[in-house]
């Protein structure tokens, strides 16, 4: 009971308030300036007893601990006057309050409890309890569902004082106990697939509960993985033994029990969950076209299609096919694939993982083509292995989707590519017999039987040829040694002559006699099979087999083919043509073809054996002068006028040109493996080919989006470094150690970012090399300014000003001029800071690069705002927004967004400010960006405001070893004398070239 009436507060108006998260308080819709923590601290008790006065002993208590300040009393007075101020704006000026009104010696706030999240989040919890005691378990995961709805991050997240901690841990102690009773739903109506997510990030976070464990442990049961469940069992007691000194305790210890004895009870049937459809355009449909001809292997295939389909609670369901090279294994998977598509319609991933090959693909790169394929842009595609692996389980996690994954290495390779489980399927293929996955269904594929392998050649060939000499036939398909390949090989062979006997060919094979024996077991059986097609080439297509056998790539393309022989495209689509003839390579798309993995290395052993190494060097040399020229074209169309247009190695090779930026951009996605494959190649093979290979390697980087591909450019530029320096090339090593500067850079290691940037300065001016001296200085300047030292910044920019208008590149010297003016805000020039942004966005504008037009539109807006001038400072950073959206580039997104936040806050509008500042901040944690990040908190910390996100932001300027980081250290004390947020200064936002 209250002493006054509740029903006169705000007539016509509407309040409500979020403390589940950061105090948030909005009027009619519009959010309100609750001021600083102390006040909004205050705010937050009343809220929690709405209604109900409150002693100002007890919220000084509550504000302050046992040892409030002297002016205690009086600081609850001004904060309540200015709560009067923000919560009822149309109160008299001397009238009395009749939401936050004075009872006594304190005060009550006069609102109903629905008004507060926290109110309405306890109240949800009442009814699922209901429902629960009703034994109504869809109305109490509602209602459960519904209350943890409410919550936006930690509880009255900033707010000081003894109060406001202890109703933090009661709240979150709230919320956990309702995910564990929502997770205790979904387990008992059989959505154990739908709680696991959930339970291993709520036992991550909470390792010590013993609850969720529990809980994990039946969700994992249910979903067909007994050994991971058990294994929960383990780490759990021994978490409990080191940290607590306590065994688990009966609950946990009885479930172990029961799952060893595989207790009927803990059993739950599955709901039938219907499948949400997905658009067409977005769903993948990667696999190769199923084998016209296949035959055999009829109940292998049976067995496959039912163990493709999900398990028991969802469980992923998993399929190994392992045999020797040439078995079949890809045809068998592909056939069995399209068979049961059907029942997979959110798509069928597929991918080569080239597990034969001296280099099988690295999980991370396949992850990044899946993730990319199933809709996350390149930009956003994390840099981590396990943040790869995590988001692609997430993406497929709704999905009934079948991942074919071919030609494995072994299980390590295997294991972050597996979907979490749900609708989805995986199939494997391998020679390695020892593919080890939980609850797979494993197969091992033999040759084909007689009657089948006859049924392959009769397929191929024809029923006619077959009866004509069955004898032949038979003894045709026995000296194959019944090997799938080796038998389609020699049927292609016979398809190509319809007018002769099979018995020639087979007196050929027995000339092999000693080799046909070699058939049954190892390469050798492969290599003496794959001889009969090769042997029956011209000289002009032999060499062509040879040579185009480059690498391990999963396609090769008509130009490709073109510049590794030496001839048009033409000339190389009809050599192509003429091995599929032969049963030697496969058409794969349009312009485009593939090996299969044993024909390759088979190709590459008689390339070895058969072509001079000056013949083998100059096919590379030819392909490492097309893919620079086609690079450099297609960085003419992304950026026009860069100057590394100016300074690449001659070469007389047209290369490709796509049609626009945007089949540019799509033609560095295609080309990526091919691009790596020849970089590394010539800087490993070809003498005196440093400084092509290096002009590749940095056109390319500088076209990369995102870091999806950091840790291969990493490698990569290492390799160019060392072989740069052992050819005793100083123009390519300068430009490999600038490139190693700027990964440096962009990964925050300013340390050796400077000593290579440094060293690549040097190396460029022995080698007389403006422009690597002009790249080197502008990267070493931007470095300079990052950390703190402006005046030896402008000397190195200007520098590089000077070496662009030298060599005549106006687009590089306004990207530069853009670098200048930033410093000149630094030095306290503001007039001359203006004055070269200004000039920085004509000179972009006029060359036409629409990249280099937004930086500089972006470094403008930088240089306005700390001139002090917001609103146009604005306008220049939206333009500049616009730009790295529609082009993807989510970084320079992020940092944008944080400026714009900044703007806004300069301009009092907290509310634009705060949520601007909310998307950079989550735009810059998935790219990991701890700078953009910093910006963000900064930002929040003053619009909000929060002392919380302030020492986030000091945390990582300090890491970083920024300059702001004295900004943000006066905000925090300026926060802790409890003074009203002020409009940040210049030096707040003091910032590097980003």
């Amino acid at each position: 009971m209250t002493d006054f009436d509740l029903s006169g507060h705000l007539p016509g108006h509407r309040l409500d308030f979020r403390l589940l998260g950061p105090l948030h308080g909005r009027l009619d819709g519009r959010e309100l300036d609750l001021g600083p923590p102390q006040q909004r601290a205050l705010l937050a008790v009343l809220l929690l007893r709405p209604g109900r006065p409150v002693g100002s002993d007890e919220l000084a208590e509550a504000i302050w601990g046992e040892d409030p300040p002297q002016r205690a009393l009086g600081m609850l007075r001004q904060y309540a006057w200015r709560l009067r101020t923000v919560l009822e704006p149309d109160r008299p000026a001397r009238g009395a309050g009749t939401v936050l009104v004075s009872v006594a010696d304190g005060y009550a706030l006069r609102i109903e409890p629905p008004q507060v999240d926290a109110h309405r989040f306890e109240e949800d919890l009442a009814t699922a309890a209901r429902a629960a005691a009703d034994g109504d378990r869809e109305a109490t995961r509602t209602r459960l569902a519904a209350a943890l709805a409410h919550w936006t991050g930690t509880p009255l997240a900033g707010l000081p004082g003894p109060y406001a901690e202890r109703q933090r841990d009661r709240l979150t102690e709230l919320r956990l106990g309702a995910q564990e009773d929502l997770l205790d739903c979904l387990l008992e109506t059989g959505r154990s697939t739908e709680a696991l997510a959930e339970l291993q990030t709520l036992t991550a976070l909470h390792p010590l509960r013993e609850r969720p464990r529990a809980q994990l442990m039946l969700a994992l049961y249910r979903s067909g993985r007994q050994a991971e469940a058990l294994g929960v069992y383990a780490e759990t007691r021994r978490l409990l033994t080191a940290e607590l000194g306590v065994e688990p305790g009966a609950a946990l210890s009885d479930l172990q029990a029961r799952i060893l004895a595989a207790d009927p009870g803990l059993d739950v049937p599955s709901p039938t969950v219907p499948v949400p459809a997905r658009p067409a355009d977005r769903t993948p449909r990667q696999l190769t076209a199923d084998v016209a001809d296949f035959t055999g292997r009829a109940d292998t295939v049976e067995q496959l299609a039912a163990g493709l389909r999900p398990g028991p609670g969802g469980a992923l369901a998993v399929c190994t096919v392992s045999g020797p090279g040439g078995v079949g294994k890809t045809a068998l998977a592909v056939h069995v694939a399209h068979r049961v598509r059907a029942e997979f319609p959110d798509g069928q991933l597929y991918v080569d993982l080239r597990g034969a090959g001296p280099a099988p693909a690295e999980p991370g790169t396949v992850l990044a083509r899946f993730l990319q394929t199933l809709g996350l842009p390149e930009s956003a595609v994390p840099e981590d292995l396990e943040q790869r692996a995590a988001h692609y389980r997430s993406l497929l996690a709704e999905r009934r989707a079948l991942v074919v994954l071919d030609n494995a290495h072994d299980t390590a390779q295997i294991r972050p590519l597996l979907p979490g489980g749900g609708g989805c399927a995986v199939l494997v293929t391998s020679r390695a017999r020892t593919i080890l996955l939980p609850g797979a269904r494993q197969f091992e594929l033999d040759v084909l039987t007689e009657d089948e392998a006859l049924a392959l050649l009769t397929a191929v060939i024809g029923p006619q040829r077959v009866a004509a000499e069955p004898a032949a036939a038979r003894e045709l398909v026995a000296v194959c040694g019944r090997l799938p390949l080796a038998v389609r090989i020699v049927a292609r062979r016979l398809a190509g002559r319809p007018g002769r006997p099979l018995a020639d060919l087979l007196a050929r094979l027995r000339d092999q006699h000693r080799r046909l024996d070699e058939l049954r077991v190892g390469d050798l059986a492969v290599e003496a099979t794959l001889h009969l097609g090769y042997s029956a080439l011209r000289p002009e297509p032999a060499r062509a087999f040879r040579l185009l056998a480059f690498g391990d790539l999963p396609d090769l393309p008509v130009d490709v083919a073109a510049a590794l022989l030496g001839t048009d495209r033409d000339g190389a689509e009809h050599l192509a043509e003429t091995l599929v003839d032969a049963g030697l390579l496969d058409p794969y798309r349009a312009d485009s073809y593939r090996y299969h993995d044993l024909l390759r290395l088979y190709a590459q052993r008689l390339r070895e054996r058969t072509d001079p190494v000056a013949d083998q060097q100059d096919a590379v040399r030819r392909l490492l002068d097309h893919l620079l020229a086609s690079t450099a074209n297609v960085s003419h169309l992304i950026e026009p006028g860069h100057a590394l247009h100016r300074s690449l190695h001659p070469t007389e090779a047209p290369g490709s040109t796509p049609a626009d930026e945007s089949a540019a951009r799509q033609w560095l996605r295609d080309r990526h493996t091919l691009l790596a494959a020849t970089v590394e190649h010539a800087l490993r093979e070809l003498p005196g080919a440093a400084r092509p290979a290096v002009d590749l390697l940095l056109l390319w980087f500088g076209l990369a989006e995102g870091p999806a591909h950091r840790g291969e450019f990493q490698r990569l530029i290492s390799l160019a470094t060392d072989t740069a320096r052992e050819q005793h090339s100083p123009g390519a090593e300068a430009r490999a150690r600038y490139l190693s500067g700027v990964l440096h850079y962009l990964t925050n290691a300013y340390a050796p970012a400077e000593q290579q940037l440094t060293r690549s300065l040097a190396l460029a001016e022995q080698a007389d090399d403006h422009v690597a001296r002009h790249l080197a200085a502008n990267a070493l300047g931007v470095l300079h300014f990052s950390t703190a030292r402006p005046e030896r910044a402008l000397e190195l920019l200007l520098l590089a000003k000077e070496l662009a208008e030298l060599f005549g590149d106006r687009g590089s010297a306004g990207l530069v001029l853009s670098t200048i003016s930033r410093v000149y805000v630094a030095l306290g020039s503001p007039e001359q800071a203006v004055a070269a942004a200004e000039g920085a966005v004509q000179a972009a504008r006029a060359v036409a690069n629409s990249s280099g037009v937004a930086r500089v539109l972006y470094q403008y807006g930088c240089v306005l705002r700390r001139t002090g001038q917001p609103e146009p400072a604005t306008t220049q950073l939206t333009e500049a927004l616009d730009h790295f959206r529609s082009h993807r580039h989510r970084d320079w997104e992020g940092l944008t967004l944080a400026r714009l936040a900044e703007c806004h806050l300069d301009r009092a509008h907290r509310p634009e400010a705060t949520h601007l500042a909310e998307q950079a901040l989550t735009i810059a944690t998935e790219l990991t960006k701890p700078y953009a990040q910093a910006l963000a908190h900064t930002v929040l910390g003053q619009s909000l405001p929060s002392a919380t996100h302030l020492r986030t932001a000091l945390t990582l300027f300090d890491q970083l070893g920024s300059p702001e980081a004295a900004a943000v250290r006066t905000l925090l004390a300026d926060q802790a004398e409890a003074a009203p947020a002020d409009r940040p200064s210049d030096a707040s936002t003091r910032t590097g070239m980003s």
